[in-house]
């Protein structure tokens, strides 16, 4: 498992009084835009290709990190229209080489998640969706969730409200398998209001674990001001 999908094509329209001129994605964060650090983060545990789904402003992107970035390639789809969290993730699995798991990235969201960890974990539960949880006390902006002492996820958008829920932290391993059935690729949906409900309508297997690594979501201008703070020590 080597490959990456990145979903990088959402508007930003929280984060545009502070970034007005550029895609998130490409935020400066201590000089380097931000999906450089994420994409060090990640070659540096093995991932060798991102297929970065890309909208709003792409060319910065796409001309930034051309076709190979840090020993990785990287591959592009185009939404010509923003297709939300889901499309976005269709359109790119199109691009797919094997129907080897792959990593799901946001790609506004820094989470310093062990891969080695997750795959295996991943695994040992033939998990169709395998989440990257983190604890949070925020209330209203991350999907929440419960899960069993093995890891099962029960119910999701759970624990509104409640200090140090599990919530979503954006970093999951997918079992290319999981995408067949009720959405195709260019249909308009939605990650956490869509796909996930439908996977769990059906009956697939969905589980998550927690990790106590840094996290940072860019995508309000306080949390993206804290993340020259927090991401010092992984830049080069």
């Amino acid at each position: 498992m080597n490959t990456a999908i990145v979903l990088a094509g959402g508007l930003g329209t929280r984060l545009r009084s502070t970034v007005p001129d550029r895609p998130k994605p490409m935020a400066p964060i201590n000089g380097r835009p931000f999906l450089e650090h994420q994409l060090d983060y990640w070659i540096a545990q093995g991932i060798r290709r991102f297929v970065v789904s890309v909208c709003y402003r792409h060319q910065q992107i796409i001309d930034h990190f051309g076709n190979s970035y840090n020993g990785a390639d990287l591959d592009y789809v185009i939404e010509q229209t923003p297709l939300g969290t889901g499309g976005g993730l269709l359109l790119a699995a199109d691009r797919l080489c094997s129907d080897a798991p792959f990593l799901l990235l946001n790609g506004d969201t820094y989470f310093a998640v062990d891969l080695k960890t997750l795959a295996e974990f991943s695994l040992a539960n033939d998990a169709d969706w395998c989440f990257s949880l983190f604890r949070t006390d925020e209330e209203g902006r991350y999907m929440g969730m419960d899960i069993t002492a093995q890891g099962k996820i029960q119910s999701l958008n759970s624990g509104a409200g409640r200090p140090g829920r599990l919530a979503n932290g954006g970093a999951y391993l997918v079992n290319p398998r999981a995408l067949g059935g009720k959405y195709s690729s260019g249909d308009r949906v939605s990650l956490e209001d869509d796909i996930f409900p439908a996977a769990m309508a059906s009956g697939q297997r969905l589980f998550a674990m927690e990790f106590a690594g840094t996290f940072i979501d860019i995508g309000v201008p306080d949390d993206y001001r804290r993340a020259s703070a927090l991401l010092a020590g992984h830049s080069k």
